[in-house]
């Protein structure tokens, strides 16, 4: 099969290329075998390829296949969950190839109102938010929620999440298309992160001015956020995709003076050490996804084949992108399957 494979970590996309691999092998009795259809693009796969994540020092060390998210369709299966043809989805390392082999405990069906590239496109986006807001901010009807990262998968994800649940959403983007899409998709407001004190404007968009109840960080700006947070406010990190590998150093004392809650989520462990809590987020936002309240974003870059990877990444380092971008491998294998079934 064709895969990017790290042999050694990349300072030029161009240099990401795919090339011949051995198909994945099976490691354990509950692993399950899926041709790829479509694939994310995303910040973490950036950092990843060029060893910037804080992953790459622990259990991510070349070489291994690119690639988080992915959608496509079931080989074969170890148990009567799924079976040959099933369209299905989820994460795991090595998307960007032909076939991957993931435990069957980390896949989904695509719902049937999805397209494979749709559901691609939301992967595991749509629990980590549910997980942010719902689980750990308990965001409630009424409050009003910051989502910084607002036009990047996850951010989509949470500002459609949260209006589904009644609260007010202000999306922080970079420029006035990013404003007119966020908004168009339920954001209330928008705030560009471009302009100086943008925190202040912010505050003064919230009903009394103190501040927003929950701030959603998908970038990586913790001293921002408690500028924008009222007294008794809470943040949820979910990521720091806008810090390029760098982290940020807090002063604690501002976390301190706004008594306010600061909480990291980290949906992969959070499933590895207790899955029920991964099963109860699933079943939540599959719930709003069944009741119509969540839509996948797919920015319209087209991106057809491994080779593409370089020119995406080139996108998303250009914040051209809005929405997630999702790879098109194998597109015509679900096509094929879709006529199989009519």
């Amino acid at each position: 099969m064709k895969a990017v494979v790290i042999e050694q970590f990349v300072s030029n996309f161009e240099d990401l290329k795919p090339r011949d691999a051995p198909l994945p092998s099976s490691k354990k009795s509950s692993d399950i075998q899926i041709k790829v259809t479509h694939a994310s693009l995303t910040h973490v796969d950036m950092l990843y390829a060029q060893g910037l994540h804080q992953n790459n020092k622990r259990h991510v060390k070349p070489p291994f296949v690119l690639g988080t998210e992915f959608a496509g369709i079931v080989i074969s299966s170890p148990s009567n969950k799924f079976a040959p043809g099933d369209r299905v989805f989820g994460g795991g390392l090595g998307s960007y190839a032909e076939s991957i082999c993931v435990d069957e405990g980390i896949v989904r069906r695509v719902p049937g109102l999805w397209s494979n590239a749709e559901a691609c496109a939301v992967g595991v986006s749509g629990a980590v938010s549910y997980g942010s807001l719902i689980s750990v901010a308990r965001l409630k009807r009424g409050e009003t929620v910051l989502v910084l990262g607002a036009s990047g998968g996850l951010g989509v994800m949470a500002i459609q999440i949260a209006k589904a649940v009644g609260a007010k959403v202000i999306a922080l983007v970079g420029d006035k298309e990013k404003s007119r899409i966020m908004k168009e998709l339920g954001a209330d407001e928008a705030v560009s992160y471009r302009q100086r004190n943008w925190e202040e404007e912010v505050r003064a968009l919230t009903d009394d001015g103190e501040g927003v109840h929950v701030v959603y960080d998908a970038i990586g700006a913790i001293e921002s956020a408690l500028k924008c947070l009222r007294y008794r406010g809470r943040i949820v990190i979910v990521g720091f995709a806008a810090r390029g590998g760098k982290m940020e150093e807090v002063r604690a004392n501002r976390i301190l003076l706004k008594s306010a809650m600061v909480h990291g989520y980290r949906y992969g462990e959070d499933g590895r050490r207790d899955p029920r809590r991964t099963e109860e987020v699933w079943s939540g936002f599959l719930n709003l996804v069944e009741a119509g309240g969540i839509r996948p974003i797919i920015f319209q870059g087209n991106y057809m084949g491994l080779e593409s990877i370089p020119r995406a990444f080139g996108d998303l380092k250009m914040h051209k992108v809005w929405g997630r971008a999702v790879l098109r491998i194998n597109e015509d294998v679900e096509a094929t399957k879709e006529a199989a079934r009519l």
